[in-house]
C-alpha cells in the first residue's frame, strides 16, 4: 500500500480521490484552508511556499514516506478579460497556479525515494472558451508547469503529470449547473451529453498515482467527455 497528500483535500474531486485511495488501502493525508467542509490532517494556505513546504513535510514525518502528492486548489471565475479586475485575476492565479508551483517546489524536495505528483488543469486551457481568460491563463500555466517539472525532476524518478477536466458537477461549480437551462447548455457541449462527476476525475488521478502506471510523465490527460477535442454529429 501507499501513501499519498491531497493539498486542498475540501475540494469535491480531492474527497472523491481521497475515498477512492483509502477504499483501496492506501494511507492519505489530507489539507485544507479549514475545517468547515472537512476535518484535514493539516490546516493549509497552499500559496504559501514555506507552509506547503512544511505540511508535506509533516505528511512524510506522519506516513513514514510518500509515494504520491495531489494539488486540487483552484477556484472559478467567467469574465471576459475586460471585465476581470487585477485583483480578481490575481486571486485565480493564486488559487490554481501559486498553489500548483508550491506543491512542485515541496514534492522537489521531500520526495526524495521519487513518487508522482498530480496537478489539476482545465479544458479551458486546451480549447478556447468565451470568457475563460483568467482561469485559462491559469490553468494553461499548469500545463507547461507539470511539463517542465516533468523533465526536472525525471532523473529523481519523479513523476509529474496533469488532469484536465470538463465541466464537473461540484460545489463550486453549482452556480453553473444548479440553473436547468444552463447546465443543459453545458451538457451539450460535451461530446458525451453529460457533465462530469468528481469520480471520474478521481478515477483519472488515482491512475496517474498508481506506481504501477511509472513510465508515464509529462501528460496531461483530458477527462471531459470530449469537450476539448470532440464535435458529435448535431
Amino acid at each position: 500500500m501507499a501513501n499519498f497528500c491531497i493539498i486542498a483535500g475540501s475540494s469535491g474531486i480531492a474527497q472523491a480521490t481521497t475515498t477512492l485511495l483509502k477504499a483501496a488501502g492506501h494511507s492519505v493525508f489530507t489539507t485544507a484552508r479549514d475545517t468547515q467542509k472537512i476535518t484535514p490532517d493539516a490546516v493549509l494556505d497552499a500559496s504559501d511556499f514555506a507552509a506547503v513546504d512544511a505540511v508535506v513535510e509533516q505528511a512524510v514525518a506522519k506516513l513514514g514516506g510518500l509515494d504520491g502528492i495531489v494539488n486540487c486548489a483552484g477556484s472559478l471565475l467567467l469574465k471576459p478579460a475586460h471585465l476581470t479586475s487585477q485583483e480578481q485575476y490575481q486571486q485565480v492565479i493564486t488559487a490554481s497556479l501559486t498553489t500548483a508551483f508550491a506543491t512542485v517546489r515541496a514534492a522537489g524536495k521531500h520526495l526524495t525515494n521519487g513518487g508522482s505528483v498530480v496537478l489539476l488543469s482545465s479544458a479551458a486551457a486546451m480549447e478556447g472558451l468565451a470568457n475563460h481568460e483568467a482561469i485559462a491563463a491559469a490553468k494553461a500555466g499548469i500545463i507547461g508547469l507539470t511539463l517542465s517539472a516533468a523533465a526536472t525532476y525525471a532523473t529523481s524518478n519523479i513523476r509529474f503529470n496533469a488532469v484536465a477536466p470538463g465541466l464537473t458537477a461540484t460545489p463550486l461549480t453549482a452556480s453553473l449547473t444548479a440553473n436547468e437551462t444552463s447546465r443543459k447548455f453545458s451538457e451539450g457541449m460535451h461530446a458525451l451529453g453529460r457533465l462530469g462527476t468528481p469520480e471520474d476525475v478521481a478515477r483519472a488521478i488515482v491512475f496517474l498515482l498508481d506506481p504501477l502506471n511509472n513510465w508515464i510523465t509529462g501528460q496531461v490527460l483530458a477527462v471531459d467527455g470530449g469537450l476539448s477535442r470532440v464535435r458529435p454529429k448535431k
